[in-house]
């Protein structure tokens, strides 16, 4: 490059330099304004997880000074740990199923009750909305499962002459993920859901009005050409809360299945970062972990923005 190119692209840089701070100067009110929040979202987001980082290429107890290991605690992570591989192998088979699954029946529930009379759509929002901010909803589902006679399924089971003793819902490796799974894919369609439903009934009705006048023939083509391209943001929002959701699941699987669970069976990611982190005091070990999950939840929503971008194209 030579002398010239070089000083003009200095200049530009400069140039960039000074606008970029003039325009911050004319907005300094609204820096002002938005200052509270960036305050509390780093100290309280950013913060943690570039500490979470760090102490993951530590050896760390809470009690003692954290002791620099590398990269070792991602070593053991993958090659000597062989329950973590269990808990990968559960975390992406629920992922599988509650994120992409959930999200899609979270849709596809919404759009089919939006036309329904206002109570019976309060109705069933509130059916498929409460496990998400009810936690007596695990308790239902185990007096349901119950491992004795008395539990509601095996009770119907008994007395119908399909089963002759009860059946160990939570406790045994082969049937307790096919209860589990279930119970979590309905326990993570709340916010997601709730803002489709919301969604749905702020598309003006004018719009399908007009898009029939412009040759739309069905209500397929409504879908994809009018529906889908209103809610963008409310699908970008269900799809974040469908991957936190898919990826964190851990409480609902320890409350049924217990802690640790038959073999195993049951352990998520989430939980195996739970046991490390506060019943082990490991948190160099338990940050690895976490780190992890993070950029994992990172991809997945790249993945997802990439796809919806395109939705009504």
């Amino acid at each position: 490059m030579s002398d010239n190119k070089f000083n003009k692209l200095i200049d530009k840089k400069k140039m960039a330099f000074h606008d970029g701070l003039r325009n911050a100067k004319q907005m300094k009110f609204c820096y002002a304004f938005l200052a509270p929040f960036a305050i509390l979202f780093i100290t309280f987001t950013i913060l943690p997880i570039l500490t979470s980082v760090y102490y993951s290429f530590t050896n760390f107890n809470i009690l003692e000074k954290p002791e620099w290991v590398g990269i070792r605690n991602y070593i053991n992570l993958f090659l000597q740990d062989e329950v973590n591989t269990i808990a990968i192998k559960n975390t992406f088979l629920m992922a599988v199923i509650i994120g992409p699954v959930g999200f899609i029946l979270a849709f596809v529930v919404a759009w089919l009750i939006n036309e329904l009379p206002k109570w019976l759509r309060a109705v069933f929002v509130l059916f498929f909305y409460a496990p998400s901010i009810s936690g007596g909803a695990i308790g239902i589902f185990t007096i349901m499962f119950r491992d004795d006679a008395q539990g509601w399924v095996n009770s119907i089971l008994i007395r119908t002459g399909i089963i002759t003793s009860p059946l160990s819902f939570f406790t045994n490796p082969t049937i307790g993920l096919k209860v589990i799974i279930p119970i979590c894919l309905w326990a993570s369609m709340g916010a997601g859901f709730l803002s489709f439903v919301a969604g749905l009934k702020g598309i003006e009705q004018s719009q399908y009005e007009a898009g029939y006048i412009d040759g739309i023939q069905n209500r397929w083509q409504e879908l994809w050409y009018i529906t889908l391209p209103n809610m963008k943001p409310m699908l970008l929002f269900g799809a974040v809360m469908a991957i936190t959701g898919a990826f964190s699941v851990g409480d609902v699987p320890r409350a049924l299945a217990g802690y640790p669970s038959t073999d195993y069976y049951a352990r998520t990611v989430l939980t195996h970062l739970f046991d490390y982190g506060y019943q082990r005091f490991e948190m160099g070990y338990a940050s690895a972990i976490a780190a992890l999950l993070f950029i994992v939840m990172l991809i997945c929503n790249k993945a997802f923005q990439s796809i919806l971008n395109r939705v009504g194209q």
